[in-house]
C-alpha cells in the first residue's frame, strides 16, 4: 500500500524581547509561540509547555547565530534579550494507520489485549521516515476495526515502545479501558508494583559492581540529534536546577561473562523508559552494547579479541545486542498478575553460543 504524502515540517522564529529575559526556555517559547500563532488564523493550536519541552530535548529548538542555527536541548536555559530561537515542529504522521499483511508472533490475546513478540528491524509505530510497515500496521490488519482510535489514531493501542533494533515482548491495548489501565502502569514504571521489564543485553566489558543502579538524566546530544546522552548535575546562580533532560534509572545485574570478561550479560530492570535508555546509561557506565551502530562505535580493538565464529556471528547480528526478555503487569480489567518470559531470538543465541564456545 502506498503512504500518503509526507506534510512538511514549519518552523517558526522569534526574537527575545528586553521584558522576556531571564525567563526558562521551554516557558518563554510557549508563551512566544502562543502569542506567534494566535495572529495566524489559519495555523494549529500552539504547543503545550510539554510539547514545547520535547521539541527541545529532541533538538528542534535552536539559537541562531554568526555561524548558523544551533540546537539546544537545555528547556531550563535563561533566555537573554536579543537571542533569535527557531523552532521546528515536525509535521505529524498520517493518521489512521492502514492494516499491512505484516506477520506477528502473538503470546497471548484476550477481548482486552494483545502480547506480541517484536523482531528486530521492526518499528512500532508510523512516524516521519517510517509511515508504514510497522508493528502498528500489522496490529491493525489482525485487530481490524477493534483497534481504531483507542489511544488516539497515529498509535492505536501502543503504551510503549521498543527501538526498532531491539526485540521482545510488548503489549498492545484492544480497548480504551485496557488503554488507560496499561497507561497508568506504565507510568508508574513498577513503583505501584504492578509492572515489570527486563533486557538482556550483551555489552563490551564488564561492570566492576556486579549489581547496580545507574541515576542519570538523559537528554537529545547537543552534538547529534540522532544520539541521546546523560547529563550532569548542575545548577545556576540562582540556585535552580538546569541539569536539563528527563530522570532516568536503570538497575543492573551481571549475568555471565565471556571470552574472559571481554562480553559481559547484564540484566537491566527500568525504572523509567526513556529513549535509548539502557544503551546511554551502559555506555556512561563504560559498557556500550555490542553490535550498537550509535553507542557502541570505537571497538574495532576488542573485537578483534574475539574468536573467529564469535566475530562473524556480531557481524551477523548486524543491530545492538538488546532483548525485551521478561515483562509483567496487572489485567487493566480482570486484575489478574500477567507475565510472560521469551528467550533470546536466534541472532543472539548464536552469538552467546560463538562467546562460550
Amino acid at each position: 500500500m502506498k503512504a500518503a504524502p509526507a506534510l512538511p515540517d514549519e518552523t517558526i522564529a522569534v526574537t527575545v524581547a528586553e521584558g522576556e529575559a531571564g525567563a526558562r526556555l521551554d516557558k518563554y517559547l510557549t508563551d512566544a509561540l502562543a502569542i506567534k500563532l494566535e495572529e495566524d488564523k489559519d495555523a494549529a493550536a500552539a504547543p503545550s509547555r510539554a510539547r514545547i519541552r520535547q521539541l527541545i530535548e529532541e533538538g528542534h529548538v535552536a539559537l541562531e547565530g554568526a555561524g548558523g542555527a544551533k540546537p539546544v536541548a537545555e528547556p531550563a536555559r535563561r533566555v537573554k534579550t536579543g537571542e533569535r530561537w527557531r523552532v521546528t515542529l515536525p509535521a505529524p504522521a498520517p493518521a489512521k494507520p492502514q492494516g499491512q499483511a505484516i506477520p506477528l508472533e502473538i503470546v497471548y490475546e484476550d477481548q482486552d489485549l494483545i502480547v506480541v513478540m517484536k523482531p528486530a528491524g521492526l518499528v512500532v509505530h508510523p512516524a516521519p521516515g517510517n509511515p508504514d510497515m510497522t508493528l502498528v500496521n500489522a496490529l491493525v490488519a489482525h485487530c481490524g476495526d477493534t483497534l481504531s482510535g483507542i489511544g488516539g489514531e497515529r498509535r492505536p493501542g501502543i503504551v510503549h515502545r521498543l527501538d526498532k533494533e531491539t526485540s521482545g515482548l510488548m503489549v498492545v491495548a484492544k480497548s480504551d479501558r485496557a488503554h488507560k489501565g496499561l497507561s497508568a502502569q506504565f507510568a508508574a514504571h513498577g513503583r505501584d508494583g504492578k509492572l515489570a521489564r527486563a533486557y538482556t543485553a550483551l555489552t563490551w566489558g564488564v561492570p566492576a559492581k556486579k549489581r547496580g543502579v545507574i541515576d542519570a538524566n538523559i537528554a537529545r546530544s547537543s552534538h547529534n540529534r540522532v544520539k541521546m546522552a546523560t547529563v550532569k548535575a548542575r545548577v545556576d546562580d540562582d540556585g535552580d536546577d538546569i541539569t536539563g533532560g528527563r530522570t532516568a534509572i536503570t538497575h543492573y545485574a551481571v549475568k555471565a561473562e565471556y571470552a574472559g570478561g571481554l562480553v559481559g550479560r547484564i540484566e537491566c530492570r527500568l525504572e523509567t523508559g526513556r529513549t535509548h535508555q539502557i544503551r546511554v546509561h551502559m555506555t556512561a557506565l563504560g559498557h556500550p552494547l555490542l553490535g550498537d551502530p550509535t553507542y557502541g562505535t570505537g571497538m574495532k580493538s576488542r573485537k578483534a579479541k574475539l574468536s573467529v565464529d564469535a566475530q562473524i556471528a556480531l557481524e551477523r547480528l548486524g543491530r545492538q545486542a538488546l532483548h525485551a526478555h521478561h515483562l509483567g503487569f496487572e489485567h487493566p480489567v480482570t486484575g489478574e498478575k500477567m507475565s510472560f518470559d521469551a528467550e533470546l531470538p536466534a541472532d543472539m543465541r548464536e552469538l552467546v553460543a560463538a562467546l562460550e564456545g
